[in-house]
């Protein structure tokens, strides 16, 4: 009854966890890595491309990144979508390759990238906790209907409330987890 309420509100938990992950391989940490730059929308004859799409991503140390484009009359172009980006990275054009050597982190920019790893955090949790709100409509919803009996509404509220719990401590340990890597020297 209220089970396939609970499928895809699972279903959308996981999308929320999803995004969150992708959120936080965007922020630097004290290494080099390509996702930092792989989507990156370079301006290219005219249409978007994301940067991984035109180009082989590499690192060869802990501090540097290395993209060769595929057609080398991108450089220009690339090294511009960087530049723009809000990285506030640039590129150095070799002529075959765009580097960008990243400046180590100081004590403050970490912290503000810790901050802003809780705040993504803070907004994870919420969208988890609208998304169960909506769920949990839904089912008093069908109990008005007549299609849930109360018992049923009720064995509805815990399982959502145990999934929301399961998935929140799910936000904890990824922030947790990037935090430490942030903290990290």
């Amino acid at each position: 009854m209220y089970s396939s309420i609970i499928k895809e509100l699972t279903s959308d938990f996981e999308k929320i966890i999803e995004r969150l992950r992708e959120d936080f391989a965007n922020i630097r940490t004290g290494r080099a890595s390509t996702s930092l730059v792989e989507n990156i929308k370079v301006n290219y004859y005219g249409s978007i491309s994301v940067l991984k799409q035109m180009a082989t991503l590499s690192t060869p140390d802990a501090s540097q990144i290395i993209i060769q484009p595929w057609d080398k009359n991108a450089l220009g172009d690339i090294e511009l979508a960087i530049r723009n980006s809000d990285l506030s990275l640039s590129g150095v054009n070799d002529g075959n390759v765009v580097r960008i050597v990243l400046p180590p982190m100081t004590e403050e920019r970490r912290n503000e990238l810790i901050r802003n790893i809780s705040k993504k955090g803070e907004e994870a949790r919420i969208a988890l906790r609208n998304v169960r709100q909506q769920a949990w409509d839904r089912i008093k919803k069908m109990e008005k209907d007549g299609e849930v009996t109360e018992d049923d509404k009720y064995s509805g509220e815990k399982e959502l409330n145990e999934i929301i719990e399961t998935f929140n401590k799910k936000v904890e340990e990824i922030v947790k987890v990037k935090e430490q890597e942030l903290r990290t020297v």
